[in-house]
């Protein structure tokens, strides 16, 4: 934004508020037209997404108390926002004599019989340089787009942050869901394939607008995955515990597995199985873009809590048969390591 657009530009105007309006009033006129113009409410709309810019130029400059009040000052000098020329111009051309006449000896054009003095807006053409010079004081060393401390360049809008609750099954294979932001603005939010609890996504331009004609502010979006009573999830992988019995892990067995999508893989348990061991049914994990991950079956052996006397009978038999073996030798031993 150059010196000559707060010249033509009416901002109050734009954000359609009184000149004695408050900040309170030109903040709500603002937010409600950002409202309106957001590029998100209407897609593939060039003069929306020029509206768009201008409100947010206006906000930018008007919410400035700094700014608001150079910008005022300026304009009532100009008489309500001509165009400045570096030439003579004729009676009630707005040029730059016509303004700035009264401050020079000499007299100012359109001042009868009085001598005209031409001005340069070049460095060159009056003494201590052009145009930008003398309006320098005004606005604390440079004039608005020259870099000078009266301006600012176009920011970022802020972030908006939200959260997102997903059933298990949604998560894992991805969805499209609604989400109702800031200022009661829904918007649908495309969530990927095997997204995790506790993650981030970021959708750049989804955020707040600026408040002075940069790139609207991202959307962060925090996931939380609700639990699953059999599966979870470990990357692209997920992940089970199944229970087996102690015959099945002494002696090895063949099982069936439930997977996600409701189907079961056939398993081969080895023979002398232990509680903890894993096994792997390849492709029944999570389908992403970048690949399908794995079912990693965790093993767990059942012990009963209640037997029969057959069964209290043979279990005796069989640790009378057994050699001895002490599971935990070493343990302690290894310990005090």
């Amino acid at each position: 934004m150059t010196g000559q657009d707060w010249l033509e530009k009416d901002f109050y105007t734009m954000l359609g508020v009184s000149k004695d309006a408050d900040a309170a009033e030109i903040k709500k006129a603002y937010r409600k037209l950002a409202r309106t113009w957001h590029p998100d409410q209407n897609p593939g709309d060039a003069k929306a997404e020029a509206k768009f810019k201008e409100i947010g130029e206006a906000y930018g400059v008007l919410s400035d108390a700094e700014q608001r009040k150079q910008y005022d000052a300026l304009r009532a000098m100009a008489g309500g926002g001509p165009r400045f020329a570096s030439g003579a111009g004729g009676p009630g051309t707005g040029g730059f004599e016509d303004l700035f006449g009264g401050m020079f000896s000499g007299g100012g054009a359109g001042a009868g019989g009085g001598t005209r003095v031409r001005y340069s807006t070049t460095d060159g053409g009056m003494p201590g340089g052009g145009f930008e010079d003398i309006l320098g004081g005004l606005f604390g060393g440079g004039m608005p787009g020259g870099g000078g401390a009266g301006f600012r360049a176009p920011q970022k809008g802020g972030d908006i942050t939200t959260s997102a609750s997903l059933p298990f099954r949604t998560a894992v294979q991805g969805a499209t869901v609604s989400l109702t932001i800031e200022g009661g603005r829904s918007m649908n939010v495309r969530i990927p394939a095997g997204v995790t609890d506790g993650q981030k996504i970021r959708l750049p331009g989804k955020g707040q607008a600026s408040i002075n004609g940069g790139s609207p502010g991202d959307l962060v979006v925090t996931v939380r995955v609700e639990p699953h009573p059999v599966f979870g999830i470990n990357g692209r992988n997920l992940t089970i515990t199944v229970p087996i019995t102690f015959p099945e892990a002494v002696n090895g067995a063949t099982i069936s597995v439930p997977t996600l999508d409701g189907s079961t893989v056939k398993l081969k348990v080895p023979a002398g199985t232990q509680s903890g061991a894993r096994l792997r049914a390849k492709g029944k994990g999570v389908a992403t873009k970048s690949g399908t991950g794995d079912l990693i079956v965790t093993l767990e052996v059942a012990v009963p809590r209640n037997l029969n006397k057959d069964a209290r009978a043979a279990l005796e038999q069989f640790e009378a048969a057994s050699d001895g073996t002490d599971p935990r030798a070493g343990l302690a031993a290894a310990a005090r390591s």
